[in-house]
């Protein structure tokens, strides 16, 4: 199958419309509303998806943006989360992708509680369910929840529909990917820890997909591998990620950033924590969108990267906003989850915005981080050490 096509056929005229709601009886939260929305079907029957819509705290009269809001593994619609984003201005949807519900977190190991009318059970649930209909397999049923909650999103009176974003963390960054490929309504996107190229280096290649058949993992890669939807990504795009990520390693992040036609920003890390929490709180996601809005300056970007010997360099614009800059440096090889990485302060000329910086005696790979004055980070591809 051609890279110029999506290997699966949406239903764009379905998913654009606004689906039907319901109420959410028994579910409350502070500052937010509980509603179920219509779904694809699965197996012949309709579903509903259950999610929390927040709008801000304060509003001028004026429409405002808004964020569509994709859980990881383990999760579920999170209340706190939308409040998050309501209280930067912005109407927010978070929705279940698993056809479950919230409440009292489990314990581990334990899925939320069901809902009647859910669809498919996901993520790794997912590689089982390739000999299914594409439209019975959780990827598909995600990501139509996802373009379906756009559409809700966009048709309340409060919101922009313009100027709607998108994030997920972890299974939810993944699905992001998906997302901005079906979807490009977005204004922009924000995929935190999740990237494609998930046969070639990730948590599921070393520890999943060996146990599985091999005709099952690469039907399941052909269908919903993000590499197949992230060339159709055509909106700003910031990538949120950690060096040590468990699950989706620098490598598979890298070829995943290269796809997209659009414009990237890059925000890397050094030992950034896997979790929902912490997924969601890095400043980086709210300035890119609310650049995206007209509502803040831009986050800087780093241009002209290059070496010469151990020297390494690169500019950053608007300078005026950088206030320190970093090398990102790690000795080890090996498997990306388990290298020790350090950081170096480097030399920062506030004037031409330059970025120097000498590596240190066998460094591996590394990195060029600036940080502007709201503490948030911007980082250059990471370049590996082959002389």
């Amino acid at each position: 199958m051609s890279h110029n096509q999506l290997p699966v056929n949406w239903d764009r005229e379905r998913l654009n419309r606004v689906p039907a709601t319901f109420p959410a009886p028994g579910f409350a939260a502070e500052g937010v509303r509980a509603l179920f929305y219509e779904g694809v079907p699965y197996r012949g029957r309709p579903t509903r998806v259950f999610a929390w819509l927040g709008l801000p705290e304060s509003r001028s009269g004026a429409r405002c943006p808004a964020m569509v809001l994709l859980h990881g593994g383990g999760g579920t619609a999170f209340d706190e989360w939308v409040r998050l984003w309501t209280r930067r201005g912005y109407a927010a949807l978070a929705m279940d992708l698993t056809g479950c519900l919230p409440g009292p977190h489990p314990k581990e190991g334990q899925p939320h509680a069901r809902h009647e009318q859910g669809g498919p059970p996901g993520w790794g649930a997912s590689f089982e369910q390739t000999a299914d209909p594409v439209e019975d397999q959780w990827s598909y049923h995600a990501v139509a929840a996802a373009v379906a909650g756009h559409s809700l999103l966009a048709a309340q009176p409060e919101v922009a529909p313009d100027q709607i974003g998108v994030t997920g963390l972890s299974w939810g960054g993944y699905l992001t990917c998906l997302v901005t490929g079906a979807d490009t309504r977005f204004c922009g996107a924000a995929p935190v820890y999740g990237c494609g190229f998930l046969g070639e280096d990730s948590i599921w290649r070393d520890n999943y997909f060996p146990s599985r058949p091999p005709a099952e993992v690469r039907r399941w890669l052909e269908l919903w591998d993000p590499s197949r939807y992230l060339p159709h990504a055509t909106m700003p795009l910031c990538w949120v990620t950690s060096t040590n990520d468990l699950a989706y390693p620098l490598s598979s992040v890298q070829k995943s950033y290269r796809l997209p036609p659009g414009p990237r920003t890059l925000c890397v890390r050094v030992g950034m924590p896997h979790s929902h929490v912490d997924g969601w709180k890095p400043a980086e996601i709210g300035v890119f969108m609310d650049s995206l809005t007209g509502r803040a300056a831009p986050l800087p970007w780093i241009k002209g990267l290059g070496r010469e010997g151990r020297m390494v360099r690169a500019v950053c614009e608007p300078a005026r906003l950088v206030t320190r800059a970093e090398l990102c440096f790690t000795r080890a090889l090996g498997h990306w989850t388990d290298r020790q990485w350090n950081t170096a302060p480097a030399r920062w000329d506030s004037a031409t915005g330059r970025i120097e910086a000498e590596l240190p005696a066998q460094t591996t790979v590394w990195f060029l981080n600036a940080f502007d004055d709201r503490d948030c980070v911007v980082s250059t591809p990471h370049a590996e050490v082959t002389d």
